[in-house]
């Protein structure tokens, strides 16, 4: 009966189907990276134990190999510049990234919604060990891809928004804008009032550095020289 069974099902093709549906599956499960990002300090004490949470998230999810990326966290360095960003670029459709939670992607909200806006958007399913979020193909994980899209948008505009507020202010009350002409103690001298009020208002000391046409650590050194920081401008304006 079996046999006759088999024989008929091998005259029919069928067996063909079922064996190519086979190979395919286990190709596309071979194909498909499964990363596992950890953003890192140097003083971080959980590495380890991200690494185990991370493994036993992996198996629960049948994910089979797990690639690692470790990163150190750098304050100043967007996140297209560091490894996060050419590994959105490689990754396809069908790939998995593992994180022990969002907060690890990025140094803001703003960097964290658009870096998972895009992985969304090319098919690249996210993990998370903390509070289990699983965004994938699913229409509710499409549908958050798109308000963290609109949600970047959103944020940028009303930077830009308060960049230029904040300069028309200075502006009016008599402050000279631009980049200062000839020499003296420091170019940036003339526009301490400017770069203060851009600081404070959100604007990050790439911008700052690239409209004065200076280098970021010149930017910075500039304003450790005159102890200039977020923090004590933000304590300033309370």
């Amino acid at each position: 009966m079996a046999g006759d069974l088999l024989d008929t099902w091998r005259s029919s093709g069928l067996t063909d189907a079922v064996d190519h549906h086979r190979t395919f599956s286990s190709n596309y499960r071979k194909m498909a990276r499964t990363i596992a990002y950890l953003r890192v300090s140097t003083t971080d004490q959980n590495l380890e134990k991200n690494k185990a949470d991370i493994l036993h998230l992996a198996n629960d999810k049948n994910l089979g190999k797990v690639e690692f990326m470790e990163e150190k966290i750098s304050g100043k360095v967007s996140w297209k510049q560091r490894k996060i960003g050419p590994l959105l670029e490689e990754l396809k459709k069908g790939d998995t990234i593992l994180l022990s939670e969002f907060s690890r992607l990025g140094r803001s909200m703003l960097e964290c919604m658009e870096i998972i806006s895009i992985a969304v958007e090319k098919g690249i399913k996210i993990y998370t060990v903390k509070d289990g979020w699983q965004l994938d193909n699913t229409i509710q994980s499409k549908v958050m891809a798109m308000v963290f899209s609109m949600a970047v948008e959103i944020e940028r505009d009303l930077i830009s928004k308060r960049t230029k507020e904040a300069l028309q202010s200075i502006k009016l009350s008599g402050g000279q804008l631009g980049r200062p002409k000839g020499p003296g103690k420091s170019k940036l001298d003339a526009f301490r009032m400017e770069i203060e009020a851009l600081l404070n208002n959100g604007s990050s000391q790439k911008f700052i550095a690239n409209r004065y046409r200076v280098t970021e650590p010149t930017l910075c050194n500039w304003m450790k020289k005159n102890k200039i920081t977020k923090a004590a401008l933000s304590h300033n304006n309370s």
